[in-house]
């Protein structure tokens, strides 16, 4: 078998530099060696797989579909030996993700600094955006992504579901008011995210599954959730936003809940990274790392039909 794969390395190589002399400077051996390759094949093929003359080599048809069918099993080949390494290898290099801006600075880096501590070989270029990015054109080993997923080439595993809540500053409240039912907010100054398709109407959901769709207003709009919790917290109004973002204020009291029955749906979210079928020891330990961290229910399946990372 070591000789039957040396002998189809040696003829996809004198293919692809056009002639047995360049193989052979290649190869470091003599063209002779390079001749008894091809001889090899052919004879115990039973055909013919080049047409040679003293100014071009060319081809035959079996020759052509060989050299397809080499060039496959020399990839795995490679591949299979590939994997079996970085199996063993410890996580290292840089690790480059993309997630949305508020779940990224206010979630991820925290975990992604406990992640390093852990394995002092990986660094991390970390992108905040909450744009739509493609991870292959974009160069991204892996993202967070929130809402629903229709890229086919793309692995994503569930996470805890994206939540948001209503909040105001305790002197926004003294000046306006509580209020007791989602209408009220109509009548209340409403911290925009102007990004959002419908920002100035909120739909929320409440007990039982209760609905309500209130057009909101207010003066002030940001493209960015922290802004937007500033502004809560100078009395200017009262906002919408992510737990996470909001938690620390809620605590300390700096916040007040607002209608706490009521949120936005929770929106789902997902570790995502494109379909490899040689994961490097890097990827593999930092999204084990993360689902273990940030995953949902493990009943949940992943929203893909390939392997994921052979399990």
């Amino acid at each position: 078998m070591v000789n039957k794969l040396a002998s189809m390395e040696m003829f996809v190589r004198v293919v692809e530099s056009g002639s047995f002399s360049a193989a052979a400077e290649a190869s470091q051996v003599s063209a002779t060696m390079v001749a008894k390759h091809i001889r090899t094949i052919e004879q115990r093929l039973g055909a013919r797989l080049l047409y040679r003359t003293t100014r071009r080599q060319q081809l035959s048809d079996i020759g052509r579909l060989y050299y397809e069918r080499c060039k496959q099993v020399l990839a795995e080949v490679e591949l299979a030996e590939a994997s079996a390494l970085e199996l063993q290898a410890s996580p290292r290099g840089q690790l480059r993700l993309v997630a949305p801006v508020s779940f990224g600075s206010h979630s991820l880096v925290p975990a992604l600094a406990d992640f390093m501590e852990s394995h002092p070989e990986v660094s991390v270029e970390l992108t905040l955006d909450n744009r739509k990015l493609d991870l292959v054109d974009e160069g991204y080993e892996l993202g967070i992504h929130i809402g629903d997923i229709d890229d086919t080439g793309l692995v994503a595993r569930p996470l805890q579901p994206y939540r948001r809540r209503l909040a105001a500053a305790p002197s926004y409240l003294a000046r306006h008011g509580q209020p007791q039912h989602p209408e009220e907010l109509s009548t209340h100054a409403c911290l925009g995210l102007s990004y959002w398709r419908h920002h100035d109407r909120w739909r929320l959901v409440g007990p039982d599954g209760a609905t309500c769709s209130v057009a909101v207003q207010g003066r002030f709009v940001a493209n960015q959730g922290n802004a937007l919790r500033i502004a809560a917290l100078s009395g200017v109004g009262i906002v919408l936003q992510p737990d996470v973002v909001l938690a620390d204020d809620l605590a300390a009291g700096r916040l007040i809940p607002v209608l706490p029955d009521w949120s936005l749906s929770p929106s789902p979210m997902y570790l995502v990274y494109p379909q490899d079928r040689r994961p490097t020891a890097k990827l593999r330990s930092v999204v084990d790392f993360l689902m273990a961290r940030f995953g949902a229910d493990p009943s949940i399946p992943s929203m893909t039909t390939a392997t994921d990372f052979g399990r």
